[in-house]
């Protein structure tokens, strides 16, 4: 399995807040399957995660986000936590860069609060998504389908609810990653 994902890269977009759970662990599962993961961030240095109810451990940012170029990514996943996200739909930035990547058609993950940064690039509507359930309404109002499920796949777009959920979401990733290799060398 360590070679599924061989050659692959992919962004990790967090801040400050980010549910450590909803990074680490699909970050972990996918660096399994052969990926290069890399953390992007508005900051450099460290950012701090959120550990369900009181702050967590630092991870590296790999890169800022000024020197992130969409196109070097072969998909890009959204962390949640209620901190992460909301700061990083207040940066305009954080949201160009959203958009952009959305824009090259590939893969693109979001777990738990994630999808409030997608809201913010506009890139939700006439999707079928799931969340937290208190996005909900939220991600209704920006035109999206919200459903109760564990995993949900519309497109180009990957979302799943809660920590609970990971072993499903990563694994989604890498189907996704790795098909998109095959379908990208049978073209």
């Amino acid at each position: 399995m360590a070679s599924q994902l061989s050659g692959k890269k992919i962004a990790f977009l967090a801040t400050d807040g980010f549910e450590q759970v909803e990074l680490l662990q699909p970050r972990k599962a996918l660096d399994e399957a052969g990926a290069t993961t890399v953390v992007l961030s508005p900051k450099t240095g460290e950012i701090k995660g959120w550990n369900l109810k009181e702050w967590g451990q630092s991870v590296k940012v790999d890169k800022s986000l000024a020197d992130a170029n969409p196109n070097d990514y072969d998909a890009l996943v959204l962390p949640g936590g209620v901190i992460n996200p909301d700061h990083l739909r207040m940066e305009p930035a954080a949201v160009n860069f959203v958009r952009q990547f959305v824009s090259t058609g590939k893969t693109v993950a979001a777990i738990c609060h994630g999808p409030w940064t997608l809201i913010e690039a506009d890139a939700v509507r006439g999707k079928t998504v799931t969340s937290w359930p208190s996005l909900k309404t939220d991600l209704r109002n920006a035109g999206a389908n919200w459903v109760d499920q564990e995993v949900v796949t519309d497109a180009q777009f990957i979302f799943s609810r809660k920590p609970d959920d990971i072993p499903a979401f990563s694994r989604t990733i890498t189907e996704a990653v790795s098909q998109g290799n095959q379908q990208r060398n049978a073209a």
